[in-house]
């Protein structure tokens, strides 16, 4: 059951921003050539279970990586403890995430999500970089479910609002494997209530 107060509601034990539905988002890797990736001072953050995946997988994954983005990962370890006290990748120079890969054309990739494409791993990517631009924080109670502005992402809210296309409808993959269908479904019937509104 969802209860439902101004600009965010809850579902469970989660607590959810409207903005996930009363905003589009459909990322343009052409425009922006997936600086969420490179740009901001953090890596991506990593669920406990997730620095483990990622120690387990190194050896299958590491023909898809960098030569910038291996030396990384050797000299920090697979995940690292970041400035808030939570896991998250390694970066390379402060910069760009260490799993980062770059297409001909510049356009950054997943090393990480490369593998799983190429059937050597059974595990995507990181959550939170599946669900992205949906941020999630745990708190000892509740979930938070928020939708994280970031310039960098304006191409993304243009071809989502061209193609209609809220933020919760882009994530849906994401926000399933992270919450399950029947969350999602309760999302879903809270979506129609808010659009009628």
């Amino acid at each position: 059951m969802a209860f439902h107060t101004n600009s965010m509601f809850q579902i469970g034990k989660t607590i959810i921003s409207e903005e996930i539905i009363e905003n589009d988002f459909v990322c343009n890797l052409n425009a922006c050539k997936g600086a969420c990736c490179i740009d901001g001072d953090a890596g991506a953050p990593l669920e406990d279970e997730e620095t483990q995946i990622l120690v387990n997988i190194y050896a299958e994954v590491k023909p898809f990586l960098r030569t910038e983005g291996l030396k990384a990962i050797e000299e920090q370890g697979a995940f690292v403890k970041g400035e808030d006290g939570e896991w998250e990748t390694p970066l390379v120079n402060g910069s760009e995430c260490a799993y980062v890969v770059f297409s001909e054309n510049g356009i950054t990739k997943c090393g990480l999500e490369e593998a799983y494409n190429h059937g050597i791993t059974q595990w995507r990517k990181p959550v939170s970089c599946h669900m992205y631009p949906v941020r999630v924080k745990e708190y000892t109670e509740l979930t938070a479910v928020n939708y994280h502005k970031w310039e960098i992402c304006d191409p993304a809210c243009s071809l989502g609002e061209e193609l209609k296309v809220p933020i919760y409808k882009f994530v849906k993959e994401a926000l399933i494997r992270k919450f399950g269908e029947t969350w999602y479904s309760e999302l879903e019937k809270v979506a129609e209530t808010i659009s009628k509104g």
